[in-house]
C-alpha cells in the first residue's frame, strides 16, 4: 500500500521540532507538536545558542517571513571575535568572525540567541498546534501505514508520520532504535549566568566582551564565555537606536510577555569527571559556584570575581554525553531529528544548527510527498540517509573537540599538551595567512558556503 501524507505528529517542542512544524503548516500540511512541559516557559536549561548559516537557512525557509524578521530582531549583538585565552586572560589566538563582514546578508552571519527567546519566537503562531503537558509513552504502527502515539494521560493521536524531536533522552528512540546508545564524553560542565552591568563589563577585556571566548587552563580545565546584549532594555522595551523596523517588530511581538531575558554574561566551565574534587551532579546553585571558584583558585582575579557574581539560581551541572553512530535502519513512518538521534558535545557549537538543518530537509521532503514528487517512505529514507551522514559526522567532530579521554586532562602529559597547543595557536596568531586559513575553515564548517542538501 502506498502511504499517504495527511498529518504529522511531532514529539517534543524543542528548536528542531518547532521549526519543522512551522515549515509543514506554512506548506499546508497538518502538524501538531506534543510537549511534556506544562507551559511555554517551563523546562528551559541553557542560555546562549549560536545560530550559524545552516540554522539561519532553515529558519528562513520554514518560518513565515514576518516571523523570520522577528527572529532576526530578537538576536543579541553578534560576536566579532573568537578568542582563545589562558586562565590569566592572556590572548593565545584571536580569530575574526568572518560573518561579521557579511552582516548585510542575514543568512551568512553567525548569530547569538537566548534559548528562551528563540523558544518564544518559535512558539509564536503555533498556539493551536503545540499541546503542552503531554508526556509521550509509546507508539504503534498501524496496518494502513499510519502511526498512533500514546500519552500518559490516557489520550492518543494518529498521524501519517511520527517525528521524534524529544531530545537526548528520547522515548521514541528508545522504542524505535533500542540499539542506539549514548556514551559518556567523560566531561562535566557547570554553567552560570551573570547580570551584565558596568561592574561586570569591566571584568572582561574588550575582545572578550565583543566576542565568544574560550579559556584553556592546566588539568584540562576550560571555560567558555559569552556576552549577550539585546535590543531591549531591562524594562523589556526596545532600545533607542536599534532601528525603526526592529523596534516595531519587538513592540508588537507577543513572545516578550513570556520572555524575561535581559543582558547577561554566561560562562560554561568544564573538566574531566575524574578531575573534579567532588561530583557536581549532586550539587546545586551556590554549591556549584563555590566548586568552580575552588577549582579556579589560581585563575585571573577578574574571572574568579565573575564566577562569584553568578546568580546561583542559574547555575546547573551538565553531564556531557554523545550519541554512538549506528548503521542504517529500515525506513518506516517513524523518524527522528536533532538530539533524539545525534546528540553531540558542545565542542563545535553546531547541535542546535544540525537540528534545524534536519527540520529544513525533512520538511522539504515531506512537501515533495504532498506534491506527488516522492513516495512517503522514499522521502523519509532520503532524509535519513542525508541526515545520518552530516549528523554523525558532526557528532564525531564534536567529540574530538571535547573528550574526557584527551591527554590534556592527564596530570603530567596534560601540561605538555597544553604548552604545545598554546605555542601552535600563538604561531597562527602572528602569521596572517595561517590565521585567514583557519578563519575560512571555521566559516565553512559552520555552513557559510554550504549548498542545498
Amino acid at each position: 500500500m502506498k502511504e499517504q501524507l495527511h498529518s504529522v505528529i511531532v514529539i517534543g517542542a524543542g528548536t528542531g521540532g518547532l521549526c519543522l512544524a512551522h515549515g509543514l503548516l506554512n506548506a499546508g500540511i497538518q502538524a501538531d507538536v506534543y510537549e511534556r512541559d506544562r507551559t511555554r516557559t517551563d523546562g528551559l536549561q541553557g542560555y546562549r545558542v549560536g545560530i550559524d548559516p545552516d540554522g539561519t537557512r532553515a529558519l528562513q525557509d520554514n518560518l513565515d517571513p514576518k516571523l523570520f524578521e522577528t527572529f532576526l530582531a530578537t538576536c543579541a549583538r553578534p560576536p566579532k571575535y573568537f578568542s582563545m585565552l589562558t586562565e590569566q586572560l592572556s590572548e593565545v589566538l584571536c580569530l575574526n568572525d568572518l560573518s561579521v563582514t557579511e552582516q548585510r546578508d542575514p543568512i551568512h552571519s553567525d548569530k547569538s540567541v537566548s534559548r528562551m527567546t528563540l523558544r518564544q519566537v518559535l512558539l509564536t503562531g503555533l498556539e493551536k498546534n503545540v499541546h503542552f503537558d503531554k508526556t509521550f509513552t509509546h507508539y504503534q504502527l498501524n496496518d494502513d501505514g499510519s502511526v498512533r502515539a500514546y500519552f500518559d494521560d490516557g489520550t492518543d493521536v494518529t498521524g501519517s508520520v511520527l517525528v521524534a524531536a524529544d531530545g537526548t533522552n528520547s522515548r521514541v528512540r528508545q522504542q524505535y532504535l533500542p540499539q542506539a546508545e549514548l556514551a559518556e564524553s567523560g566531561l562535566i560542565g557547570i554553567t552560570g549566568k551573570v547580570e551584565l552591568t558596568p561592574e561586570t563589563k569591566a571584568l572582561l577585556p574588550p575582545k572578550v566582551f565583543e566576542g565568544v571566548s574560550m579559556v584553556f587552563a592546566p588539568k584540562g580545565y576550560s571555560c567558555i564565555l559569552h556576552v549577550m546584549e539585546f535590543k531591549w532594555g531591562h524594562d523589556g522595551q526596545p532600545r533607542n537606536g536599534i532601528g525603526r523596523s526592529d523596534a516595531e517588530l519587538l513592540s508588537r511581538w507577543p513572545g516578550m510577555l513570556y520572555d524575561n531575558t535581559r543582558d547577561y554574561i554566561m560562562f560554561g566551565f568544564a573538566a574531566a569527571r575524574q578531575n573534579f574534587p567532588r561530583d557536581p551532579m549532586n550539587l546545586q546553585g551556590a554549591e556549584l559556584i563555590k566548586l568552580v571558584e575552588q577549582m579556579t583558585h589560581d585563575w585571573h582575579p577578574n574571572l574568579r570575581k565573575l564566577f562569584h557574581l553568578a546568580d546561583p539560581s542559574t547555575s546547573f551541572p551538565l553531564n556531557i554525553r554523545t550519541s554512538v553512530p549506528i548503521e542504517p535502519w529500515p525506513t518506516t513512518t517513524v523518524t527522528l531529528l536533532g538530539d533524539a538521534i545525534h546528540t553531540m558535545t558542545p565542542g563545535r557549537g553546531v547541535g542546535a544548527n544540525t537540528a534545524l538543518r534536519d527540520a529544513r530537509l525533512l520538511c522539504k521532503n515531506l512537501v515533495a510527498v504532498r506534491d506527488g514528487k516522492l513516495d512517503l517512505i522514499d522521502a523519509i529514507r532520503d532524509y535519513e540517509t542525508k541526515m545520518r551522514a552530516y549528523g554523525f559526522d558532526a557528532v564525531k567532530k564534536s567529540l574530538r573537540q571535547m573528550s574526557g579521554n584527551d591527554p590534556i586532562h592527564k596530570p603530567i602529559i596534560g601540561r605538555i599538551v597544553l604548552t604545545a597547543m598554546r605555542t601552535a595557536m600563538r604561531v597562527v596568531n602572528h602569521i596572517p595567512a595561517l590565521k585567514r586559513r583557519m578563519e575560512r575553515a571555521e566559516s565553512e564548517f559552520r555552513g557559510a558556503e554550504r549548498k542545498d542538501d
